[in-house]
């Protein structure tokens, strides 16, 4: 099976290898001292401390797989790549609701970067697909739960 490409910027790179190094370098140690106290406590049959710590073991492993998979097949947007005539991934994207009036800005990253509570929303979302690849002053429709909502691309830029 080949991996799905994952589209980065240079900030969302930054931001997962040093999640990774944390994750190998601290995180690791602490459980392993967590295992290795929880093991004195004697009978680990029916210890709740060990089988926690050996739970979050887990998790860390499966996280630090992720990432590496992750870091290994991504593809990495610099800012020379961003072209400021169209809508594209890296690009900071002001729009206005056409029903409100409201304008929200957006920077348009990769699925591995999205966090919406940051106004940073994925290609693939539904306003990302929308907006991608179009220019300023186009008005375009999203489709959302809620319906139709229309918006007007306002600016783009780096």
């Amino acid at each position: 099976m080949i991996d799905k490409q994952i589209i980065l910027t240079q900030e969302g790179l930054k931001k997962l290898e040093e999640e990774l190094e944390h994750l190998k370098s601290v995180k690791r140690r602490e459980v392993a001292e967590r295992i290795k106290v929880a093991i004195g406590y004697g009978d680990i049959s029916e210890n709740s401390e060990y089988e926690d710590a050996k739970n979050e073991q887990a998790f860390i492993e499966g996280r630090v797989i992720t990432l590496e998979k992750m870091l290994r097949n991504a593809r990495i947007i610099n800012n020379d790549d961003i072209d400021i005539d169209i809508v594209s991934i890296g690009a900071i994207v002001t729009v206005e609701d056409m029903e409100f009036g409201d304008t929200m800005e957006y920077a348009i990253v990769g699925t591995a970067e999205a966090d919406p509570l940051q106004n940073k929303i994925s290609n693939e979302s539904p306003v990302g697909k929308a907006i991608l690849g179009k220019k300023k002053n186009t008005i375009v429709e999203v489709n959302v739960p809620a319906g139709i909502i229309q918006y007007k691309i306002i600016d783009i830029k780096k």
